[in-house]
């Protein structure tokens, strides 16, 4: 759902970071090159694969075809992660990166375009996740990968890792977001005291109005209640123009038309929030049979740390852990790429290796 609000925000955001075309492209020689990939095993394959009747992108990196599988399930919906590619590149000396843009989504979206059976929904993009799996299973010759979700993702993340352990080494969430049946209204609320600081009566009773049930929210009211979440909140806002914006402003693998698609499947994603408003992962099963980790941004005011550690502290796993990445709200891993990687070698990669 965060993707909503950088399409919502683009124009005033992109302003300040662009520049030139001349230097956007200077930049995109300069991250083509840190993400070349030389080593002797190592992998670069981008291509469309059919999955779920359709095709759709799925990218495969690493230094060592030997190192452990890692798949990402990006946020959003519909704000895919293969723009943060320059950031993560270290991660690839470890990891093999798999990074698959889900239907209705950047290069998918491009591709097949939105309607009849390319159209998302919360059901389609789960099947479609497992038979991605499935594919990076053989293509690779792994039986497990770790499966790492952030934001959106993590929504079917826990809903995968629960029910399909077997296909996977380890479940690593950021950015997690818990759904616990609209008993929780602590970031709405926290929001309206930003909001009433600030002055902004309009806007602070806008979302009183929406009231504290998300169960009757419209797309449109989840849509404005991100937006002023992110925009209220000076961290959130500073990594969306410094992170979020200049990795896709500069990436090596978008052209400007494909900006336009990141865009426009972030609008398109909004049909699916209402769907997963009455989820409750509490009701769903607190056990997990495989490592289970969370690692979260220690200010989000968006995927709140104390909702997501109320759920860990539930959980029952073989093995589990729940760490903090420091001076970051949303987006933690990308704005810190450096302290993710050092708890997923520290924590993670001991765990799967036994």
């Amino acid at each position: 759902m965060i993707g909503i609000v950088l399409m919502a925000s683009v124009a005033a955001l992109v302003a300040p970071v662009t520049g030139t075309l001349g230097y956007r492209r200077l930049k995109q020689v300069r991250n083509a090159r840190l993400m070349r990939i030389t080593t002797p095993n190592g992998i670069n394959e981008q291509d469309f694969v059919r999955i779920g009747g359709i095709d759709q992108w799925i990218s495969i990196r690493g230094e060592d075809r030997n190192n452990p599988v890692l798949l990402e399930l990006h946020g959003g919906p519909g704000s895919s992660n293969s723009i943060y590619g320059a950031r993560t590149r270290p991660w690839e000396k470890h990891f093999t990166i798999v990074r698959w843009d889900m239907r209705g989504t950047g290069k998918t979206l491009g591709r097949t375009g939105a309607d009849g059976p390319a159209e998302p929904s919360f059901d389609r993009i789960h099947e479609d996740a497992l038979e991605v799996t499935q594919h990076v299973r053989a293509r690779l010759g792994v039986d497990r990968v770790i499966l790492v979700a952030n934001s959106f993702g993590t929504v079917f993340g826990l809903r995968l890792a629960r029910q399909h352990h077997h296909l996977y080494s380890a479940y690593v969430g950021t950015d997690q977001n818990i759904h616990a049946g609209s008993r929780d209204d602590s970031a709405r609320q926290a929001l309206l005291a930003r909001l009433r600081a600030a002055g902004k009566r309009k806007d602070a009773a806008t979302v009183e109005e929406m009231g504290p049930d998300v169960r009757a929210w419209t797309a449109e009211q989840h849509a404005a209640l991100a937006k002023l979440t992110v925009t209220s909140d000076p961290l959130t806002f500073e990594t969306m123009k410094t992170v979020v914006v200049r990795s896709l402003w500069f990436s090596p693998l978008h052209s400007l038309r494909e900006l336009g698609q990141f865009f426009k499947g972030m609008k398109l994603s909004e049909r699916i929030i209402p769907g997963t408003a009455a989820f409750d992962d509490w009701a769903d099963g607190t056990r997990f049979d495989l490592p289970f980790f969370i690692f979260h941004g220690d200010q989000d005011v968006f995927t709140t740390p104390e909702l997501a550690k109320r759920f860990f502290d539930d959980v029952q796993a073989p093995v589990k852990d729940f760490a903090l990445i420091t001076d970051a709200g949303h987006f933690a891993s990308f704005r810190h790429p450096d302290q993710f990687l050092t708890l997923m070698l520290t924590k993670v990669c001991p765990a799967i290796t036994g």
